[in-house]
């Protein structure tokens, strides 16, 4: 007769050895979403409200506040909602202009950006840019966040503008 023991170890082995490939398999996923929507993504410019580039855990960095986030969140209050899409419109410059909470309509010349509310706050994209220590006065007079949007709104930060 086998020793238990033997197929108990064997078992947690396996056990493991799956688990470490779903979660690879997870996170290559993720990251090759990420490339997709930075390759394929449109360009969208949100406007930056007033930040402060600097801190003392994580070095130099830029938390950074949309000003579009304020009308999003009374709009998503006014409809009850707390994650969702909204729709909005670029201009010649690409910068982006609020028009409405997405209720499943199609698009023509417009896109989607997802948004989540937290408490009072809404999120709409990252919330923080990180740059090379000791360059914060570079970034301290940006003006817009550079996002790429796939087009179910899902968004990736590249960079900030108007600097």
């Amino acid at each position: 007769m086998p020793d238990s023991r033997f197929f108990t170890a064997n078992r947690r082995v396996a056990v493991i050895a799956a688990t470490t490939l779903i979660i690879l398999a997870f996170v290559n996923f993720e990251i090759t979403a990420k490339e997709r929507i930075l390759r394929h993504g449109t360009t969208v410019l949100l406007e930056l409200a007033p930040v402060d580039p600097r801190s003392l855990l994580q070095g130099d960095y830029m938390t950074l506040r949309y000003a579009m986030a304020d009308e999003v969140a009374r709009a998503a209050a006014e409809k009850g909602v707390r994650d969702g899409r909204v729709v909005i419109e670029l201009d010649e410059d690409g910068v982006a202009r609020f028009v409405r909470i997405h209720a499943g309509e199609r698009l023509e010349e417009q896109h989607l950006l997802q948004f989540r509310k937290r408490g009072a706050s809404v999120r709409l994209a990252s919330d923080a840019w990180f740059f090379q220590e000791g360059t914060a006065d570079a970034y301290r007079g940006a003006r817009f966040g550079e996002l790429r949007v796939d087009p179910e709104g899902e968004a990736v930060l590249v960079g900030v503008r108007g600097h």
